[in-house]
Parts: C-alpha cells; structure tokens; sequence
C-alpha cells in the first residue's frame, strides 16, 4: 500500500467528505481514507496494482467534485 493525497473541490459540508470516504473505501485496493473538507485534501492509502490513482479521481468526479493528485 502506498499513501496518495487527492486535492478535491467542491465539498460543501462533512457529510461531502464522508460521502467520498465511504465510496473510496468501496473501491477493491482501498486500505482506509481520511477526507478533510476544511483542508480540501482526501489521503488514500491504495494498492496501485489493482487500483490507480486515476481510478480514485474517476470515483471522486463521478460523485460530482473536481480532484486531482497532489504532488
């Protein structure tokens, strides 16, 4: 497992950020999430063989917010 760290927009509430933690931890290779919504950052410890960051950002713009990998 590897830990990346999502810049995401669009998050208006708590219950933003545990409505992507909750559909991040569904996906296969997810180990455990932490979304902030104060700091706009979600960090995401993944097994990229079976699940790629790009994978995380399409999960996340698919619940309707903007992310992008943090370098």
């Amino acid at each position: 497992m590897t830990t990346h760290v999502f810049r995401i927009e669009g998050m208006h509430c708590g219950s933003c950020a545990l409505l992507i933690d909750d559909t991040l931890e569904d996906l296969p290779g997810v180990g455990s999430t932490q979304t902030s919504m104060k700091k706009g950052l979600s960090t995401v410890e993944l097994d990229v063989a079976v699940t790629t960051p790009d994978e995380v950002i399409g999960a996340i713009t698919a619940l309707g917010y903007a992310a992008v990998v943090t370098p």
